[in-house]
């Protein structure tokens, strides 16, 4: 076989969400590199299952997100070197790259632990093994820290209206505050609309992550969705590489080699600090809904009524940080935000978040998390970053 003739390669991709968009992103990537690959690839959504637009093909290549078992079905009968992008397992045979959901569950438990919540809770989606997945650990990591789990699924949607309400009820019932972790972005954005129904503050009540940081769910919601972003471009590069093996003529060991996600964007649905002091929980409220202001020590005492000396001892005591490095973190962690979310210019973010000049920012947010706002977007941007040097 000639190793520089075009290879055909098909991408039974779908082009419908954040998650799968990534992926394409990281195929194109390899493709860049190894510029002989012509690929095939139709707009569809995650359930398609219609395959006519392949009729004709003669390919090398598969590259799939196969999580039915019609699509299964077809592979099996492509007979051709395929890698699966999903880990439904539905043809085990076959190598596969996927999202460590292991990960994904830790990081999402930490989170909420560290904002001092003790009740957790997850609403998934039963139709997808990657949910399921999920959903095991995270319960793992909550039972390890002696605590219940809890769960919601989803039923497919169709009766939208109904299954809010349902999971308005659920949520209702959840012991307070309770930290939820959505399996992706969509059912992060059902559980924040179910919160409304039910009047349920978020994020002092129900705080909430979601997976994929698709930015435009994320932002659409109310407050904005904090979410887990996988490393799909590293993903879609990594499946690429081992089909380019398989087409070569190499025999890969089935099973799933797993990606670690790149970051928790952390935004205000997750913004949660419970503690049981009052006057400090009404502090942490004030500071946090003025992130975007230069807000003094003074206005904050002022706000809840004591001294200075008074609530930095109650602040050292539930958080172990003064007021006045409260309203730095959270102050930075609005700059990180933009910084990884948006192409602003320093001096953008600056205007826009109320600060004096930029090379003051600049300054302050290099001091709190040891790089300056260049190397910190070029950290969470990059096409490998991994887990960003922002932790709060």
């Amino acid at each position: 076989m000639a190793v520089n003739r075009t290879r055909h390669v098909a991408l039974l991709v779908e082009t419908s969400n954040a998650y799968a968009r990534g992926l394409l992103v990281g195929v194109k990537k390899y493709v860049e590199e190894h510029p002989q690959w012509s690929l095939y690839l139709a707009e569809h959504s995650r359930h398609e299952t219609d395959f006519s637009w392949l009729e004709g093909w003669h390919g090398d290549g598969v590259l799939a997100r196969i999580e039915n078992e019609e699509t299964a079905r077809f592979i099996r009968r492509l007979g051709l070197p395929t890698v699966d992008l999903s880990a439904g397992g539905l043809v085990p045979e076959l190598p596969g790259v996927e999202t460590d959901d292991g990960t994904i569950a830790r990081w999402a438990v930490g989170h909420f632990a560290e904002r001092g919540v003790r009740n957790f809770a997850f609403c998934g989606d039963d139709r997808f093994a990657w949910s399921v997945t999920r959903s095991e650990w995270y319960a793992g990591h909550v039972r390890q820290r002696g605590a219940t789990p809890h769960e919601f699924w989803m039923k497919p949607s169709g009766m939208r209206a109904v299954e809010r309400e349902r999971l308005a009820t659920w949520l209702s019932g959840l012991p307070k505050p309770v930290g939820v972790l959505a399996c992706y972005d969509i059912a992060g954005q059902e559980v924040l609309e179910a919160c409304k129904i039910a009047g349920l503050a978020v994020p002092d009540a129900v705080a909430v992550i979601g997976v994929d940081n698709d930015e435009l769910i994320g932002n659409l919601t109310t407050p904005p969705l904090s979410s887990i972003e996988p490393n799909t471009t590293a993903t879609g590069y990594m499946a690429a590489h081992l089909l380019d093996l398989m087409m070569q003529g190499s025999s890969l060991d089935p099973g799933l080699r797993r990606i670690e996600p790149t970051r928790i964007v952390a935004r205000q649905s997750s913004d949660i600090l419970s503690v049981d002091d009052p006057l400090v929980a009404e502090a942490l409220r004030f500071i946090r809904d003025r992130s975007d202001r230069n807000v003094a020590v003074d206005t904050v005492l002022r706000h809840v009524g004591l001294s200075r000396r008074a609530l930095d001892y109650r602040f050292a005591a539930a958080v172990g940080r003064t007021v006045h490095g409260e309203i730095i973190r959270v102050r930075m962690a609005h700059v990180a935000e933009l910084l990884s979310s948006t192409d602003w210019t320093l001096q953008q973010i600056a205007e826009r978040l109320d600060f004096n000049h930029s090379e003051y920012m600049s300054v302050a947010f290099k001091k709190h998390t040891g790089q300056s706002p260049g190397q910190y977007r070029r950290t969470v941007n990059g096409p490998v970053a991994r887990q960003g040097v922002w932790q709060e």
